[in-house]
């Protein structure tokens, strides 16, 4: 059935008020250092320059979107939406501030610092696409209205707060593709991260992205997000021997009984895995160092226990041992995580791996223990993943770190923030390069779905036009280019910008969702992409049009405002 929705926005108990009330709502930044002085020192020469000048209060509409898809695809997730809200709630000089841009701006007017004293956030409007949500060049991810003066001082934060968390969260829905649905991702980032800052970002929107955990304490603590680890190589390489284990008791999980040589029974389980028909007799002396450290960390996490497994000999030595200490504790009731790999062929020992947990299985009647989690890590990316699913491997978990929190392939994403309107009047920025001419005016973003439930396009209206209906035929052009133009009769019509920030207006503000909910929504955005759209190799390029009237006007006033050259 053909439909159209409208954006969903909260009540009055929700948001509207005053703009302290709305402030105390949404919170402080998560990061402390952005403040209103975390911007460019050009935007203040604006300021000033607005001020002195008596334009500063000018009404501006700014859009914010970017010009290209990052990492050679054809779709981005738009991230950072819920910070620049926070931002704008909190955004005011303080004394401190304002000494400290006197003594910067010594040839300012004393009245102007009085001015920045006063100035907030209350008479700014902010529309802007759901965060979460899979977005395409071109299109206003967010439309920023208000004073010019003090829009242009949220410019470099708005566009700070927006780039990095857009990139990453493209960066892992992209790994969480190419790994596919069933697996578990973990973001192991926070010691390859561009500082603390860039490290709480990065696990903040690799959750978004789709990832399913952190080894981040800190953003665990922040945002909620489950925490997973296990132990490194070098808790295994601290252990010499078996003596250095004092207390060898371990309780049975259910309490019934204590078994006062937990270190014995391992022993025995060792010497049956050697000697096991099953297992052909692979076997043989495995590193006692190694066995001496998977006791101790079972023994303190006998219900979550998952070894590393790789420091001597992942077959030789980790396997045996971590499966000696897996049947114990089965014995006492308790059930073994897995394994993780770290380090040489990771299809081969998976597979591996896998072959010696279904013999154990078999062999001693552990019923589970052939699915054994098997974890891998070691400089993992998007193409070592996809390589390892074209091998073939048994990962069951990927834990993701340097390439992904890094963005290794792509520094920035390239967000832009122009502006399009002052005081209803459109304006334009022009440039030999077509890429870069924006497209002006105060406008409404649509996007339209067909028959099969997959987004066709997404088209800009000027603001004064009606809204595109779900059935009635429709021109979309390409922005710049003539020949380009197609008719869609959409099934569904989705606004996409919604307001989050009303300033002094009495629009209803659309809520601020929870982390868990905006990563389902990233989710469910992604499956409803046609597939050729997001595919690692060639994707096809998601269509992203004007209306008629936008298409004419557009170029109307490129050339009013193109100087004519003339020929000499």
């Amino acid at each position: 059935m053909a439909e159209t929705s409208a954006p969903h926005a909260s009540a009055d108990a929700n948001g509207n008020g005053t703009h302290a009330g709305m402030a105390a709502q949404v919170g402080a930044p998560t990061n402390p250092m952005a403040t209103a002085l975390l911007t460019d020192q050009y935007q203040f020469s604006m300021a000033y320059a607005y001020w002195k000048a008596g334009k500063h209060a000018d009404r501006a509409v700014f859009d914010l979107y970017f010009r290209k898809n990052p990492f050679g695809g054809e779709f981005t997730v738009f991230a950072g939406l819920e910070e620049c809200i926070k931002f704008i709630a909190n955004f005011k000089f303080t004394e401190h501030d304002i000494s400290f841009l006197q003594s910067v701006m010594p040839m300012c007017e004393g009245e102007f610092f009085n001015y920045l004293r006063e100035i907030d956030c209350s008479d700014v409007e902010v529309y802007s696409i759901p965060e979460g949500s899979v977005v395409f060049p071109k299109v206003p991810l967010m439309r920023v209205e208000g004073p010019v003066a003090v829009v242009q001082l949220l410019e470099t934060p708005f566009v700070n707060l927006i780039n990095y968390a857009s990139l990453v969260t493209t960066n892992a829905a992209r790994h969480r593709h190419v790994a596919g649905k069933s697996k578990v991702l973990l973001e192991f980032g926070l010691r390859r991260a561009q500082g603390p800052d860039g490290a709480i970002s990065a696990s903040k929107y690799c959750f978004m992205g789709g990832f399913d955990a952190t080894s981040n304490v800190l953003a665990g603590n922040l945002f909620g997000i489950p925490l997973r680890g296990t132990h490194s190589h070098a808790f295994v390489s601290s252990y010499m021997s078996l003596d250095e284990i004092p207390d060898k008791t371990l309780r049975s999980k259910d309490g019934s009984r204590v078994c006062q040589d937990f270190v014995s029974l391992v022993q025995e389980w060792l010497q049956k895995i050697q000697v096991a028909d099953s297992l052909g007799g692979v076997f043989g002396d495995t590193n006692q160092s190694e066995l001496a450290a998977f006791v101790s960390y079972a023994l303190a996490f006998p219900s979550n226990f998952l070894a590393l497994v790789d420091t001597y000999d992942v077959m030789r030595s980790g396997i045996p041992n971590f499966c000696a200490v897996a049947l114990a504790l089965h014995d006492l009731g308790y059930k073994a995580s897995g394994i993780r790999l770290d380090s040489g062929d990771l299809a081969y020992l998976s597979i591996e791996a896998r072959k010696v947990f279904c013999a154990v299985e078999e062999e001693f009647n552990v019923p589970g223990f052939g699915r054994m989690v098997i974890t891998a890590s070691n400089d993992l990316n998007e193409e070592t993943i996809d390589a390892l699913n074209k091998q073939g491997h048994e990962v069951d978990a990927f834990g993701i770190g340097t390439y992904l929190v890094t963005c290794y392939s792509q520094a920035a994403l390239g967000c832009v923030f122009k502006l399009v309107e002052i005081n209803s009047k459109p304006r334009i920025k022009l440039s030999e390069d077509v890429a870069k001419v924006s497209i002006p005016c105060k406008k409404r973003c649509f996007r339209l779905y067909g028959k099969e439930g997959y987004p066709l396009v997404d088209i800009m209206i000027r603001d004064s036009e009606p809204s595109p209906k779900a059935g009635e035929r429709i021109l979309c052009r390409h922005p710049f280019l003539e020949s380009k133009r197609a008719f869609v009769v959409p099934q569904h019509v989705e606004e996409l910008l919604q307001c989050y920030w009303p300033g002094s207006t009495d629009k209803p503000r659309a809520e601020l969702p929870s982390l868990d909910k905006i990563r389902s929504r990233c989710m469910q955005q992604l499956e409803k992409l046609r597939p050729d759209h997001i595919r690692r190799l060639n994707p096809t390029p998601y269509k992203v049009s004007v209306s008629a009237k936008l298409y004419d006007f557009i170029h109307c006033l490129w050339l009013n405002e193109a100087p004519v050259g003339e020929l000499q």
